[in-house]
Parts: C-alpha cells; sequence; structure tokens
C-alpha cells in the first residue's frame, strides 16, 4: 500500500486530537521515560510531540510506509528516529533496548490477530513501563458499512475480495481486557465518540467524508485498484452524501468511534 501523506494530514486538527487525548491521559503515568516507542508514527508528527513532551528521552518513530517516513524525515524539529518496519511482523521489529512508553495513534488496526499482537506488545514494555494504544472503532458506522456495499459491486468484487467488509479488526472494550490484564499491574480502557464537524468541500473537491476515507480506509482499496480508484470515489460519492448531508453552515458532522488502552507493566 501506497500512503499519501498530503492527503492524510487533510484533516489533521481531527486526527490529532484523538492523540492529544491519549497523551494527557497517559502523562501522570509516565515519569522520566529514557526510550519512547511510537508505532506507526506516519508523518512523525506525533512523534516529534512526544520528543518535545519528555525532551530528555529517546523517541523511535516505526512506520512500515516509507513515503511516510520520508515526509518526517524532512520535517525540521526534535531529533527521532525512524525506523521503517511494519508491525504485522513482530519478528521483524523489536526494541533494541527497554521501552519505557510505547505509543501506538491511530495504527494497530490495520495489524491482525490482536490476540498475539497486544500481549506482544507489552511485553515489550519495561517492568514499571507503559502502553498507550488509541484505535478506531467505527467499523459499524454508515461510512464503513457504504464502502462495502459499493466493494460489492460486479465491478469491484473480484478484486477487493477480503480488502474490506470482513469482520471488524478492532473488538470490544472486554476483548483488549481480557488479552491485556494477565500481563499488566493496571489498565484503563475506555471509549470517545467524537463528533466532528468537517468542512465543506471546496470546488472540484469530494464530499469531506470521501476524503477522509480516502486517506486512510481507502488505502488498500486504492492498491487493488489503481487507476480504477477514482471510478470507485464516484460511485461511493452519492451515498455518503445522503448518509452525511451537510448542516446549515455547509459543514458535515462525521461521528467517530475510539477505543483507548493505557496499562502498565
Amino acid at each position: 500500500m501506497t500512503w499519501h501523506p498530503d492527503l492524510y494530514e487533510r484533516f489533521l486538527a481531527w486526527r490529532t486530537r484523538p492523540f492529544a487525548d491519549l497523551i494527557a491521559a497517559v502523562a501522570p503515568w509516565v515519569v522520566r521515560p529514557r526510550r519512547i516507542v511510537d508505532l506507526g508514527c506516519g508523518t512523525g508528527r506525533n512523534s516529534r510531540w512526544l520528543k518535545a513532551r519528555w525532551p530528555a528521552a529517546e523517541v523511535i518513530g516505526v512506520d512500515r510506509s516509507a513515503e511516510m517516513l520520508a515526509r518526517a524525515a524532512a520535517v525540521p524539529g526534535p531529533a527521532v528516529r525512524w525506523v521503517e518496519a511494519d508491525l504485522a511482523d513482530l519478528a521483524a521489529w523489536q526494541p533494541d533496548g527497554p521501552v519505557d512508553l510505547l505509543v501506538s495513534n491511530a495504527a494497530l488496526h490495520w495489524v491482525p490477530d490482536h490476540d498475539r499482537l497486544m500481549p506482544a506488545l507489552a511485553g515489550a514494555v519495561a517492568p514499571g513501563g507503559v502502553i498507550a494504544v488509541q484505535m478506531p472503532r467505527n467499523f459499524e458506522a454508515p461510512s464503513a458499512r457504504l464502502v462495502a456495499e459499493v466493494a460489492r459491486a460486479a465491478r469491484w468484487r473480484d478484486r477487493l475480495d477480503g480488502v474490506v467488509g470482513g469482520p471488524a479488526p478492532v473488538g470490544t472494550p472486554e476483548d483488549y481486557h481480557r488479552r491485556l490484564a494477565p500481563e499488566l499491574a493496571r489498565l484503563e480502557i475506555w471509549e470517545t465518540r467524537y463528533l466532528q464537524d468537517l468542512p465543506p468541500a471546496g470546488p472540484g473537491e469530494r464530499h469531506p467524508v470521501v476524503s477522509w476515507l480516502d486517506g486512510t480506509t481507502l488505502v488498500p482499496v486504492k492498491a487493488r485498484l489503481g487507476a480504477d480508484h477514482e471510478g470507485f470515489l464516484d460511485a461511493l460519492e452519492r451515498p455518503i452524501a445522503a448518509a452525511y448531508p451537510p448542516q446549515p453552515g455547509g459543514t458535515v458532522l462525521f461521528a467517530f468511534l475510539r477505543l483507548f488502552v493505557i496499562g502498565k507493566r
């Protein structure tokens, strides 16, 4: 899959707020961390924020996207070490020393087998260290349902089989308590539903929810469809516009559920 940093960051304020909420909640748990790992760091903005928050710590940003890491490395700011690795292959990425704070913001839903993944990540944290994770859990929303419906159309069905519309990659809060409680001395899990007020589309732009999805959910769709991806977006535009109509001021309300997990080893 090829990620497009500009498209992803179009809704930067909305994508950043859950991370800020996660770090605000975890800050009282962390005392002078020496090594911080940001899994799924993307363009590195959050990694640099972590370095600014804890300047004495070594901060390591890990991502599988060379495009995202190139953008991260090109931005001036506090020193962060960037590592290209696929989190789905835990054998390919292992911390090279004790991790005092392991953070992952809106990344682990791309990684399968959370029964294996989550205990392994908790085990990568040093004794007394903290794991802090935020993941989308919006897979029952109209947007996700409509993407799956369009993908089942005859034009795309064969090429998108197994790409969208499968089981939700993120489970319930109870699922994560079951997976992590045996590994951790303290554990807090909660959900937040963000009512996002997205700006209206400008001239020549797509519906804002379609643009949002195109920067994240639809990245694997584009990888399969190539040039036909624009046709997929065309087919998605009308049902999304009906499900997410403009408000009186022209903005669009896009409710988004997210799951938060903080644990201390």
